[in-house]
């Protein structure tokens, strides 16, 4: 067995390659600049307290001024980690946009599970539950295109419901009636 140290053109060839000068500096400069950054924020913290805890107003904008208020909600949706349930909702409001005028009108969606990334929707009739089935696939793209890579798996879709039959002689308990062919 040899432990002789590789060759730079074995090194080179073997696919794992060390960090060049220009590499290190660049760690480097990272480094200095994340330790200027705390020993920055170490001192504004210091300065604070010394005024009195920035309990003063001054004339430079800082963490307490009154922000926008969708800056205000951007900011609270970040920190909760509401992004997907606020997009697909934004999507919900644009369905007409995103599925058209004519599926928009027959087709409504009525929640997302966002554990199982599966959008539920309600048609109201057959034809039309059909014709979204026939779609889902193109609508799952185009969600995820709107919405990000995988937010959307599936798109699952509901019978068409229809008001329950209490009528005639021949009604079996508990039936709902033949309202549409699901019924």
């Amino acid at each position: 067995m040899s432990t002789e140290e590789p060759t730079p053109d074995q090194k080179r060839h073997s696919g794992t390659r060390e960090p060049s000068g220009v590499d290190l500096a660049r760690v480097a400069l990272r480094a200095a600049r994340e330790q200027a950054r705390a020993r920055g924020d170490a001192a504004r913290q210091k300065k604070q307290a010394r005024r009195g805890g920035g309990l003063r107003s001054g004339a430079r904008a800082d963490g307490r001024d009154p922000m926008a208020l969708g800056s205000a909600i951007n900011r609270l949706i970040n920190e909760r980690g509401w992004e997907t349930p606020a997009a697909v909702g934004g999507v919900m409001g644009r369905w007409p946009q995103i599925v058209g005028e004519d599926l928009a009108k027959h087709c409504v969606p009525q929640r997302y599970d966002e554990d199982e990334r599966v959008l539920t929707v309600q048609c109201d009739s057959t034809a039309w539950a059909t014709q979204l089935r026939v779609l889902a696939p193109t609508l799952v793209a185009r969600l995820n295109e709107d919405l990000g890579h995988g937010t959307v798996r599936m798109i699952k879709v509901l019978n068409p419901g229809g008001p329950a039959r209490r009528y005639g002689p021949l009604r079996a308990p508990g039936s709902t009636g033949p309202g549409d062919t699901y019924g």
